[in-house]
């Protein structure tokens, strides 16, 4: 089956926010900036604004009726400024104006006036003075101390990995409507709905019921808009309460880039100790993660590094601990993979400075040191189901690792000013919410008289094709065909209390929902079915839209099924909710079983690279992954496919560079780089492994989200591998991304400017503070 959306999407049917048409009496909002990234609020006057024409109201801080505040896992982050400003591009108040363009004028004419403080853009300066959002966690697994001793090799390094920008096609937006007995509705661009719905009610001092949102779709999310769409629709919500009238709110793409928090950059110290037979006996690794300037979900993300600070790899002995460092940045937040491929960078890069140090592949570490089942990760979960060597195993084999080798060793002795490189990255990763209470969901199922289904969740279509999948459980478990079955939008008044959809989580949780519902709507008419045709239930099924019994046709349709159950007044509504069981996790001791299971499979990335230019191309991407039961091939093919280009942007092409004074200089798309279609790998093959599933996905089909984005990191060994096959001298720091500037610097380090390592320098992914960076 195929994908529902594209047809509409080409067709310009599919509706997004700033499709919604505009009401009679809709306001326009425009947010106005801090414009400085700290320093203490002294005055806000609008009295030039509003004698513009067309201005109609400039709310600031007190004007909000209830809490100024926003913020979710630490309360640390209002919604307009009110006493300090702590990023450039912070909302410090709203204008509400009769057209767009008068809202726009207007914001030159509010003059804000804040007196500077001091401003930190580097986590480890952050962390040397004592500014943490949160305190530090640590996992830990055996003795690394002790174990030390026993190591053949020890080896010590550091890794950075920069911020990513989302980029999103639609940017973060709101319509807030008015309602009757003082309530308001949001139309938002959320992964989060009830996140939006619960901060709303905050801000204006009102109950959830008396706020409602809807969702149809996004035009994309990638985590951005989890935590982070949250303020727009609460600042569109207070408009509309304050002014009762309705208040549309839409980024600009150039003031969405500057507003809005990224993928966290980190920067890591790692030791890693080996046996004489390369097993990895100890690791530690200390995580230094940029949070900006607000709590956000970075709490939860740094907790993600060190789920996934291992990768796929036994570790006897691991210490791992993460500092969460608030910097006067805007508040970063979640982005595809959560916190989990910065910790993969970490141990992928300590394998392969182990490996060139020791002279020895990478893959001999990488393959001797996979995961078995029954071994344990540092959190103490047993690895059940594990595909690792499978996966890796398959991938040499099907994608033949060892021609792969001898072409590459053949075209780099026998070519000069080109090389090529290559590298394997194995992948790992959990699936489910870290935090516990957030595995469930709801789902409410209506068959109506004439045979079609409406269903409702919490999950989110962003483009994922989670819709899709929602509407194929419906119709495997009712037995009907899928054109009978209409996915409504996510309303919080249809579908309370949901999570988020992130966490590559939501299939299995809003499917797993309708199934339940859908299970019980079947076997309700099936007992119908077997009273009205006197037969035993138990060998009553449906397939096709025709009751089946012992196999074969009884006298009645799907139609006719369920207009009898109407007329015998059996309910054809279901609400079901779906709670993954045995999940627990203790986080005063860091162990438990957070993982409903975990995703593997193993990359092969082939690159070449004009040595003369440091330009180079991804020639090829070869991935063996672990499906489970693939509930739509064609949908998860995507995924993967999506997933790998997005993690070769950010660790080859998307430098996020902020100056000292936490200014954004890459804040467009002539300064920020993504992946175009000549950025792609000109081979991306996905081979589907041969796996049981796990019965905690839905229908056995195992999340494929978030796992994929970390394939991306073979690109950056990969190019790091051809770099070395031109200059085996150079020494090229652990930096990502690793930009064509950076590779021709490593492959010709005597022309390198001054100072020498500026392009590896950890500031430069963070806070630009060489003018190379510019």
């Amino acid at each position: 089956m195929n994908h529902l959306d594209p047809i509409r999407h080409v067709r310009g049917e599919s509706q997004y926010l700033d499709d919604v048409p505009v009401q009679h009496g809709t306001l326009y909002a425009a947010v106005v900036e801090s414009p400085v990234a700290h320093g203490k609020l002294l005055t806000v006057d609008a009295t030039a604004a509003l004698e513009l024409p067309g201005v109609v109201h400039v709310l600031t801080a007190r004007d909000i009726p209830g809490e100024n505040q926003i913020g979710g896992i630490v309360p640390d982050e209002p919604l307009l400024a009110e006493g300090h400003v702590h990023f450039r591009g912070q909302p410090v108040a709203l204008v509400l104006a009769e057209t767009e363009h008068a809202a726009h004028a207007a914001l030159a004419h509010v003059r804000v006036e804040i007196a500077p403080l001091p401003i930190i853009t580097d986590p480890r300066v952050a962390a040397a003075q004592g500014e943490l959002l949160v305190p530090p966690r640590t996992f830990r697994i055996g003795d690394s101390e002790e174990a030390w001793a026993g190591c053949a090799h020890v080896f010590e390094g550091v890794a950075e990995s920069g911020g990513q920008e989302h980029l999103y096609i639609e940017t973060q937006g709101a319509y807030a409507f008015p309602t009757e007995m003082g309530g308001v509705r949001i139309i938002s661009s959320t992964q989060g709905p009830t996140a939006v719905q619960r901060h709303t009610a905050h801000v204006l001092g009102l109950g959830m019921h008396q706020v409602e949102v809807d969702v149809t779709r996004l035009g994309g999310g990638f985590g951005g808009k989890e935590d982070q769409a949250t303020p727009w629709g609460a600042l569109a919500a207070l408009g509309a309460f304050v002014a009762r009238r309705p208040v549309k709110l839409v980024l600009d793409r150039m003031a969405d880039m500057r507003m809005t928090g990224k993928r966290h950059p980190y920067s890591s110290d790692f030791k890693i100790g080996l046996s004489a037979d390369l097993k990895i006996v100890a690791y530690e690794v200390t995580f230094y993660q940029n949070g900006g300037a607000a709590a956000d979900l970075s709490p939860a993300v740094m907790e993600r590094t060190l789920f996934h600070s291992t990768n796929t790899y036994f570790i006897p002995n691991v210490t791992a601990t993460a500092y969460s460092c608030r910097t006067h940045l805007p508040p970063n937040t979640a982005f595809r993979g959560f916190g989990g491929p910065q910790g993969m960078f970490v141990i992928e890069s300590a394998i392969a400075s182990a490996a060139e140090r020791l002279g020895v592949p990478a893959t001999e570490i990488q393959r001797r040191n996979l995961l078995r089942e029954g071994d344990l990760f540092p959190y103490r979960q047993p690895a059940e189901g594990c595909h690792a060597e499978q996966a890796w195993d398959t991938a040499a084999e099907l994608f033949d690792l060892p021609a792969r080798r001898r072409e590459v060793d053949e075209f780099n002795r026998t070519h000069r000013w080109q090389k090529k490189g290559l590298a394997v990255m194995p992948i790992c990763f959990g699936i489910s919410f870290t935090k516990t209470a957030m595995n469930q969901a709801r789902a409410l199922v209506h068959i109506y008289t004439d045979g079609s289904v409406g269903v409702s969740t919490g999950a989110v279509e962003m483009g994922q094709g989670v819709n899709t999948k929602i509407a194929q459980v419906a119709a495997r478990t009712l037995g009907i065909s899928v054109d009978r079955i209409k996915v409504e939008s996510t309303n919080t008044t249809r579908v309370a209390n949901t999570s988020p959809s992130a966490a590559s989580a939501t299939a299995d949780l809003n499917g797993k929902a309708t199934e339940l519902a859908c299970l019980a709507l079947r076997e309700r008419l099936l007992q119908l079915a077997s009273t009205e045709l006197s037969m035993d239930y138990e060998g009553l099924h449906i397939e096709n839209e025709q009751v089946l019994a012992a196999g074969k046709p009884a006298n009645t349709s799907w139609e006719k099924l369920v207009s009898a159950a109407y007329w015998q007044r059996v309910s054809l509504s279901e609400n079901a909710h779906h709670a993954t069981p045995d999940l627990h996790f203790d986080a005063t001791t860091n162990q438990g079983y957070p993982f409903a299971y975990h995703v593997y499979g193993t990359a092969l990335t082939t690159v070449q690279v004009d040595c003369r230019r440091g330009t180079y191309e991804v020639q090829a991407v070869q991935i063996a992954h672990d499906f489970g039961q693939s509930l739509n091939p064609a949908v998860d093919r995507g995924q993967i496919e999506g997933g790998a280009v997005q993690g070769i942007g950010w660790m080859t092409l998307e430098e996020l560079v902020y100056n000292e004074e936490g200014r954004l200089l890459s804040n467009s798309l002539n300064a920020y780089k993504i992946p175009d279609l000549y950025a792609a790998p000109k081979v991306l093959d996905v081979h589907f492994l041969d796996t049981p599933g796990h019965s905690r996905a839905v229908m056995r089909s195992k999340a494929v989200g978030e796992p994929p984005l970390m394939y991306g990191i073979g690109a950056y060994f990969a190019l790091r591998d051809a770099v070395r096959a031109f200059n085996p001298d150079s020494t090229i720091s652990f930096s990502a991304p690793m930009t064509p500037e950076k590779v021709l610097v490593n492959l010709h380090p005597e022309f390198t400017p001054t100072p020498s390592d500026a392009w590896n320098s950890p500031a430069h992914s963070t806070s630009a503070t060489t003018s190379a960076a510019s």
